[in-house]
């Protein structure tokens, strides 16, 4: 289904150091600053929330190490829809490249896109219809930008992974420093809708970005090495700043009062420490933060619709599959992304954008962790792997049951949105069966 280019072909010159920042790069954005307090009013109080961050990492950390293995045994181009064909066919591979362009893509952009328009909204006043065109416009922007050209987008992404990191540990530091708030016992004043499992689901909006991970293992100097370490270390580093910079909110502001806040507890508890001016400041490094993860994303979720059009399995393929003669990108892909992300926008709040995108991408993350059974059952004990996934098969295991807890509790907490995707799932069943069949001679 997807265009294959063996892993053997790319130089090797990835080590440690470079592959754990780009772990870290790749899970930090929105939602440290967005989702304390979603997690806080779900789990009823400030010991379960910072359990949920634990139990968020831990999944997170399991996964990572799974997909890890199974990326390093399928040295095929394509991310999670690649695997999924090679081990269960192209018609799985399909459905996923499918909830991935049409739900997945467009709710993560429309999110970010509307987080960055809130706090922008916070920032300078603006009222709700300003918000909006704030978000909008954000997302067009970059939209252009990104069309123009990779490299530059590549320049700015780069440029802002080393800013992203600043107003997590100002605010982590002085908070803890300064604050003088319970941290744990304190109830979020939420005595509704309690559900640990919304809790989790939320904080791995915050860790999303890891599946990135293992792509670059045919890229790295010593993968059987680097590769398991770089993940340890990068996600360990991401769930001591994730953890920090939540104990910091919870010493500076009441429990109840970040749930009130919601996505602007951040830079109220920036204020407190450092005044009107240092908490604008370290308000625009979210914004930093924010505004580089969504241009991430918009620069590089386009490229799975692109490569599914280019094997002819999307609607619109013709123009989908269509390179930009001057800029070299895949423009009308990113069009077709932009488009449906600015839809999402106008119709979803950013919460329940987030929540949906988790959810549509774990129904397939499950297959793909439960592959690495199927591939050792096919190897037969034979050695024949760079990287083998520490502590099998308890670690795959933790992975499977992580990504049933979440289906699982999303299903219970908001079966309207769990259906309708479901159903957008099950649209592309027919699709499929007339794209391959237009396909046939």
């Amino acid at each position: 289904m997807v265009n294959i280019v063996e892993n053997t072909q790319l130089k090797r010159n990835i080590g440690f150091v470079v592959a754990t920042s780009i772990v870290i790069g790749t899970v930090i954005g929105s939602g440290i600053f967005m989702k304390p307090g979603i997690v806080l009013a779900s789990s009823g109080g400030s010991t379960m929330a910072l359990w949920a961050w634990i139990i968020g990492g831990i999944i997170t950390l399991a996964s990572g190490l799974t997909i890890a293995e199974v990326s390093v045994k399928i040295p095929k181009t394509g991310g999670l829809y690649a695997y999924l064909e090679e081990v269960y066919g192209k018609f799985w591979g399909f459905l996923c490249g499918w909830m991935q362009t049409i739900i997945y893509g467009p709710a993560v952009i429309g999110a970010l896109g509307l987080y960055f328009g809130s706090l922008v909204a916070d920032l300078v006043g603006l009222s709700e219809t300003g918000k909006l065109f704030v978000s909008v416009s954000s997302v067009l922007f970059l939209f252009i930008l990104n069309a123009i050209g990779t490299n530059l987008g590549g320049f700015i992404q780069s440029l802002l992974t080393v800013a992203k990191l600043v107003p997590i540990a100002m605010i982590a530091v002085f908070g803890i420093w300064h604050g003088d708030s319970h941290i744990t016992g304190m109830s979020s004043g939420n005595s509704q809708s309690i559900s640990m499992g919304a809790a989790v689901l939320a904080t791995l909006w915050a860790y999303d970005g890891w599946m990135n991970v293992g792509f670059i293992a045919g890229e790295m100097k010593n993968p059987s090495k680097t590769l398991p370490k770089a993940i340890i270390t990068g996600i360990a580093v991401v769930m001591i700043a994730y953890l920090s910079v939540n104990v910091a909110l919870l010493h500076v502001l009441p429990a109840s009062k970040i749930v009130e806040l919601g996505p602007n507890a951040a830079h109220t508890a920036a204020s407190i420490l450092f005044g009107d001016i240092g908490g604008k400041l370290i308000a625009i490094g979210i914004l930093i933060s924010i505004f580089g993860c969504l241009n991430g994303k918009i620069m590089t979720f386009p490229r799975i619709p692109f490569a599914m059009a280019e094997d002819r399995l999307f609607p619109g393929a013709k123009w989908l599959s269509k390179v930009h003669p001057k800029f070299q990108t895949p423009l009308y892909a990113s069009l077709f992304e932009t488009v449906l992300a600015i839809l999402f926008m106008l119709v979803g709040n950013p919460d329940r954008l987030s929540d949906i995108a988790i959810f549509v991408v774990f129904l397939f993350y499950g297959l793909a962790f439960y592959a690495v059974f199927l591939i050792r059952k096919k190897e037969d004990g034979r050695q024949n792997s760079l990287y083998k996934v520490p502590l099998y098969p308890l670690t795959p295991i933790v992975a499977i049951v992580g990504t049933l807890y979440i289906v699982g509790s999303t299903l219970v907490d908001k079966p309207i949105d769990s259906f309708l995707s479901i159903l957008v799932a099950l649209a592309g069943v027919p699709l499929y069966k007339y794209l391959t069949r237009r396909m046939q001679p």
